[in-house]
């Protein structure tokens, strides 16, 4: 299990890529070579993202550890390392265990001569316990709050700055951000209305109700979705319940006149696109999923497949609209954006992401939503989501676009998620880890006047 949480991770380092991809096939071979159990999978699961989120914290501990910059050392290496660092500070495995099974891993991937060396390393950091680390290695708060706070709950300090900036201040909130931040997220599954129920997935093992969402359902944690049946047959999918939200507030939200043709104009992957078209079928309206990538159009595709009522997937750029302005009476765009607000779901986002990247999607964003104004009719309604809680991807692209169109006006949006406590003062809302359980999602609804 330990080799293949090494496999795991050096695929994220060398091809950038995402653990909640690699992972699970790798888990899949393991269990048809036999032998390999579910507690097996467990830890390897842990291993790796606990390994992941804590990057930071362990690679300022080994830092003090080696005697030359972690950047000489030979990434492979520094993987084997982590990985004996999280075992020693993240688990109960037992220290003399922990050093010992890492270095036959060390031994069996890198060879004899690079197994002393993580062993005299890892010696070094099973002298200390994980507090007691980062007492020597963290500043004190009083000194420098956010390095304190990026050592600590392992954030690069650029993202705890954007996180405590949009929170608005304040200790408190931001460390039980960033705690929620390093905990391993419960899978939520959506009952896709008129496909499945949730009185059908809550008949599964482990499984119990949502929060806010009334088709949201959650698996206690070990929960495997690929085994629900509904699932495996596209009545139902995984999808976090702020998700579920935004595209159930969007449905929501009150119109004059005709209700008959949805856009989703950035549908890829299909989660929401998948909702939606579910939502729409229920009032005999379309919707229309448009999504520049092909392979991700084909997985939107996928997502619809079986809806009871009509829609279209379209290959389509949403900033060069194929379609006629002002044609459809609800318009969402979930933009693409940092994705700071999935840190539970890709940890490895957070030190993959550079603050330089939010200059590249800025415009983007901006073109999206004005191309999402143009799209719907006067007296319709625009969705601007996105899954970071920075600024400058939330607030700031609804602001300036509206600068730009005085003919659209925010709508309140929190009546439209009742139930759901500490929406702020609105009129957009921003969905919190820490406070709802759910990714970090924003919403800002707009209605077209004129």
């Amino acid at each position: 299990m330990r080799v293949l949480a090494f496999e795991a991770l050096r695929a994220v380092d060398e091809r950038d890529a995402y653990a909640n991809l690699v992972l699970p096939p790798l888990l899949r071979k393991a269990r048809e070579r036999g032998g390999f159990e579910a507690r097996d999978a467990a830890l390897a699961t842990e291993l790796v993202y606990g390994t992941l989120r804590r990057q930071g914290t362990y690679d300022a501990i080994l830092a003090a550890c080696v005697d030359r910059p972690l950047r000489e050392v030979d990434p492979p290496v520094l993987d084997v390392l982590s990985l004996g660092a999280h075992q020693l500070l993240g688990t109960r495995i037992p220290p003399h265990a922990a050093v010992s099974t890492t270095v036959e891993l060390a031994r069996a991937v890198l060879g004899d001569g690079r197994a002393k060396f993580v062993n005299a390393v890892l010696r070094k950091v099973a002298r200390h316990d994980l507090d007691e680390w980062i007492e020597r290695i963290a500043p004190p708060y009083d000194e420098d709050p956010e390095e304190h706070l990026a050592v600590v709950h392992s954030h690069p300090r650029w993202v705890v700055s954007a996180l405590w900036d949009s929170l608005g201040g304040g200790r408190a909130g931001i460390e039980e951000l960033l705690r929620a931040d390093n905990e391993r997220p419960e899978v939520t599954l959506v009952a896709r209305p008129g496909r499945s129920t949730t009185e059908e997935l809550l008949a599964e093992p482990s499984a119990v109700p949502g929060r806010w969402s009334p088709y949201a359902v959650r698996l206690a944690e070990g929960g495997e979705p690929g085994a629900v049946a509904a699932v495996r047959e596209g009545r139902a999918g995984v999808q976090d319940e702020g998700s579920q939200l935004v595209a159930l507030a969007l449905a929501g939200a009150p119109l004059q006149g005709r209700d008959e043709l949805w856009l989703d104009g950035c549908a890829g992957p299909g989660g929401k696109a998948a909702l939606l078209a579910a939502l729409a079928a229920g009032r005999g309206a379309t919707l229309l999923a448009a999504e520049k990538q092909p392979h991700r159009a084909g997985l939107v595709a996928r997502a619809l497949a079986g809806n009871p009522g009509p829609y279209q997937v379209v290959t389509a750029d949403g900033t060069r609209p194929a379609w006629r302005p002002g044609s459809f009476d609800r318009v969402l765009v979930d933009v693409p954006c940092t994705g700071l607000g999935a840190l539970r779901r890709r940890p490895e986002a957070r030190w993959r992401r550079r603050p330089e990247d939010l200059d590249t999607f800025a415009p983007l964003q901006r073109a999206l939503l004005r191309t999402a104004l143009e799209s719907v009719r006067v007296g319709g309604i625009v969705g601007y989501a996105t899954c970071s809680p920075h600024l400058a991807e939330t607030r700031a692209v609804v602001t300036d676009v509206l600068k730009q169109h005085p003919e659209a006006d925010l709508v309140d949006a929190r009546p439209l998620l009742p139930g759901v406590p500490d929406l702020g003062d609105g009129p957009d809302v921003q969905l919190w880890p820490h406070l709802h359980g759910t990714d970090a999602m924003y919403l800002a609804l707009i209605r077209r006047t004129g």
